[in-house]
């Protein structure tokens, strides 16, 4: 790899930290088990799904603007600074919260979320700047590989916290929480730096002298030319719903974990071993996709989920305890074995359809498509959780978005757009 290309890849390595232990697993156990105590478990778990849904929108609303402004030459890695460090400070912000604020917990969660999505749709549409088209299937599937192995040392550091937290003369596991929090925002601004230091702008379009108003004209004329864009935009579509239902599944795990009777620590240590068997099947992703085309391996990534959801489904109807956490294994594992990879070959491939130059707007259609995807999802879950009072019934709703999905993306051609 070149001095780009690893730099660009360990901010995978530095942000993931955040997927993990605020998206996927601390955070909402946390939320769940302290700051909402004393209300219902599938009323917090619809209430995660909520703020899920604000944050996507707000991101959607804004990705399309920004990423057009930002294909400016300068403009993109300030957006991303810009995002990254709205994510950091908030992500540090969490160790503030305490049981019954559970509002004030929900909108600080909204902020680092911004913070992350917003620096990851400048960070997406670096991939164009740091490598030629034939590696960035190999660079984008390398980027996640990379993510996860580095997210599992501060997450397994504030386990280490959260479990043994009388050594540190605490009388609960919450400081513990706190600090696990702390650290996640350090570990995430300190393997930044690389990024900031050797990642470049290389293709850009020259700045006027009225790059806002510019923009906007920009971002109008490429609707206006959709048709010359139309393999694009039927990639979003299939994007638009599988990517949701990933995000659904990502986002909402734990909270279901949970509602079936899985135990805090053990929610935890599987999710440690997802990080670490999705590693080399984030790779072999990439590698396979050389060999089959990144758009087959998508449709296994599709067909693999429409699996996990269907078994997802029946592990609330198990009686016996030692059965549900058996079946939440294995539909753990294969989340582990397609989850970098779909979303990595997701990007890599939208990178080989769109205009180099236009790549901060097109990704900022990318972002939109899948924010405004992950409003969907995680409300659905959550609705018909609220109204079935059973998560597996919620879960099992979004196997319509994999299928719908997986047949729009028959459509799309593996070609470059002119």
């Amino acid at each position: 790899m070149t001095k780009q290309e690893r730099s660009w890849v360990f901010y995978d390595w530095a942000n993931s930290a955040y997927s993990i232990a605020i998206t996927s697993t601390i955070f909402p156990i946390f939320f769940k088990s302290v700051i909402s105590k004393g209300v219902q478990g599938y009323t917090s778990t619809a209430w995660l799904g909520y703020g899920n849904s604000i944050y996507t929108l707000v991101i959607a609303v804004l990705a399309p603007v920004l990423g057009t402004i930002a294909d400016y030459k300068n403009y993109k890695k300030r957006f991303f600074l810009g995002f990254f460090l709205l994510g950091v400070v908030s992500t540090a912000c969490l160790a503030l919260t305490h049981e019954g604020g559970w509002i004030v917990a929900i909108v600080i969660y909204i902020l680092t979320a911004l913070g992350f999505a917003g620096a990851n749709i400048f960070y997406d549409s670096f991939l164009i700047d740091v490598t030629p088209r034939e590696r960035m299937d190999w660079i984008s599937t390398s980027g996640f590989a990379w993510g996860y192995i580095g997210s599992t040392i501060p997450f397994i550091l504030g386990i280490a916290l959260i479990m043994k937290y009388d050594i540190l003369g605490f009388s609960s596991s919450v400081p513990a929480v706190r600090i696990s929090f702390f650290l996640t925002a350090i570990w995430w601004f300190v393997f930044t730096v690389p990024f900031l230091r050797n990642v470049k702008q290389n293709y850009f379009i020259e700045p006027s002298q009225t790059p806002v108003s510019d923009s906007f004209r920009r971002l109008i004329d490429t609707f206006r030319r959709i048709r010359q864009y139309r393999n694009v935009f039927i990639f979003l579509l299939a994007y638009f719903l599988y990517i949701d239902g990933v995000d659904t599944i990502i986002k909402m795990a734990t909270a279901f974990g949970t509602d079936i009777g899985i135990s805090a620590n053990m929610l935890m240590i599987i999710l440690l071993v997802v990080q670490f068997v999705a590693f080399p099947f984030a790779l072999l992703y990439g590698k396979l996709a050389r060999v089959f085309s990144a758009k087959k391996m998508l449709f296994v990534g599709i067909c693999t989920y429409v699996i996990i959801t269907i078994t997802a489904f029946f592990i609330p109807r198990f009686a016996d305890p030692k059965t549900k956490v058996t079946a939440f294994w294995i539909v753990s594992m294969l989340v582990a074995t397609s989850q970098g990879g779909i979303q990595a070959l997701s990007r890599s491939f939208y990178g080989k359809l769109i205009p180099k130059n236009e790549s901060a707007e097109f990704f900022g259609f990318y972002n939109i498509f899948g924010k405004f995807a992950a409003i969907l999802g995680p409300f659905l879950m959550g609705l018909v959780t609220q109204l079935t009072k059973s998560s597996g019934v919620g879960i099992l709703s979004i196997i319509v978005l994999f299928i719908a999905g997986g047949v729009i993306l028959t459509r799309v051609k593996e070609q470059a757009e002119e």
